[in-house]
């Protein structure tokens, strides 16, 4: 498929014919005899669809055959190509939703990529859901990715690349149904341990530290934590408010405030030396930080601190942590705090390939197990933060702190305080 431009395909006149053209992502359109009003209509009218067609036409190489003759591939790639300019926050960043459908699209076109969209029935659909339920994923999980997919078969539909019964007929797909299904259930999301996040602070960097620090203290998503600004942080009063530049509910128009009291202040005074443009929280500045600490331990002689880098690392650390990267720095955390026992464990003399090799299926399914119960993210902490403000000062508190728009869903981040009906129950019953 031709790349798409924004800009706006220009007017111009075809010398041979002396008709006037435009061409559009590689394609000529003829509009009739150069410079009449009739031309220019027709060419408004074109550039108006293109325009408000996200880019595509009717006549694209993505659907100038018949609607009939459309595989799946040019729907997904059609789709992929609108996601990529639609999916990305103010700053111009890819949002996490784009990956989200990246994912979604990837078992459909492993299957069906090359049948004909007319073709693609709710049994087909079915078949592609099986094939996610195999790959071991979330029953909830798998339900939103088929919703993905019928939007993706909406959006054909509504660029002329669907037919509206395909659409109608997939629709009749119902979710998959807890109990009712070989899909596995998700365990729900619960906060951790304060030990389990103590154990940690030893093997994270200090940045990542003060963002858990912060999230306990303000309940604020790990998404907004890794993008803190000093000019996104209004430090007039005794209580400091900080206002995300991008935020989760930002798309529906919703305005996001974290407070931020005298803990959180001391936690992030130390990165005030920076301009006010700036992230608060920068891997590459923790991978210095922690070069420097290894250069200043190493015994003189040795060898110098980075010599044996890569010269060309296949990802180089950024100004600031996403939430993907302050995630697998705290799993790399709990995997030094929590390393295994006993057989399990590495030798001192091995390396990780030789205790592989040395190491059981079975063993190997231990290890798995281990980690995941001695694994956490940073989502609990919000978990936390919730609980203790639902106990401390009630749900419409937490609903306020937390930046919910309904009570519903502050519950659903606190643990329910049974103690009290405890207390209550043992003086009544």
């Amino acid at each position: 498929m031709p790349r798409r431009s924004r800009r706006i395909p220009s007017y111009r006149l075809h010398k041979f014919s002396g008709q006037a053209v435009v061409t559009i992502d590689g394609h000529d359109h003829y509009l009739g005899l150069h410079d009449t009003p009739e031309s220019k209509q027709k060419y408004a009218r074109l550039i108006q669809e293109w325009t408000a067609n996200q880019h595509l036409l009717a006549s694209d190489s993505s659907a100038s055959a018949p609607v009939a003759d459309l595989t799946i591939n040019e729907l997904a790639l059609a789709f992929w190509e609108h996601a990529k300019r639609y999916y990305v926050k103010p700053s111009g960043e890819p949002t996490g939703e784009r990956q989200a459908v990246k994912y979604s699209l990837r078992p459909l076109v492993e299957l069906y990529g090359d049948e004909r969209i007319v073709d693609f029935g709710p049994r087909k659909l079915k078949a592609v859901r099986q094939a996610m339920i195999e790959q071991d994923l979330a029953r909830t999980l798998i339900n939103r990715r088929i919703n993905r997919l019928r939007h993706v078969f909406k959006w054909g539909v509504e660029n002329e690349m669907v037919p509206p019964s395909v659409l109608d007929a997939i629709r009749a797909v119902a979710p998959l149904k807890r109990g009712r299904c070989d899909a596995r259930e998700s365990e729900p999301v619960k906060p951790v341990p304060m030990a389990m996040v103590n154990a940690v602070r030893p093997f994270v960097s200090r940045q990542v530290w003060s963002m858990i620090q912060l999230q306990l203290r303000t309940a604020m998503r790990p998404g907004e934590a890794v993008i803190m600004r000093r000019g996104d942080i209004d430090t007039t009063g005794s209580v400091w408010t900080y206002t995300p530049q991008d935020h989760k509910t930002a798309h529906h128009g919703h305005r996001r405030t974290v407070y931020l009291g005298p803990q959180a202040q001391a936690i992030l005074m130390p990165f005030f030396n920076r301009p006010p443009e700036a992230y608060l929280f920068s891997p590459a500045e923790a991978e210095a930080e922690r070069l420097a600490k290894l250069a200043a331990e190493r015994p003189n002689g040795g060898k110098r601190v980075g010599k044996n880098r890569r010269r060309k690392p296949r990802r180089k650390p950024g100004d600031h942590y996403d939430p993907d990267s302050y995630r697998r720095a705290i799993k790399r955390g709990c995997d030094w705090a929590f390393p295994p026992q006993g057989e399990l464990a590495k030798r001192d003399d091995e390396t990780h390939e030789q205790r592989n090799a040395r190491l059981t299926d079975e063993q190997k399914t231990e290890i798995k197990q281990w980690r995941h119960r001695h694994r956490w993210h940073p989502h609990q902490l919000r978990h936390n933060a919730a609980t203790f403000l639902r106990q401390e000062f009630g749900v419409e508190a937490a609903r306020l702190i937390l930046g919910h728009r309904s009570v519903a869903v502050s519950e659903l981040y606190a643990e329910l305080d049974h103690r009290k009906a405890v207390e209550i129950m043992a003086s009544v019953g």
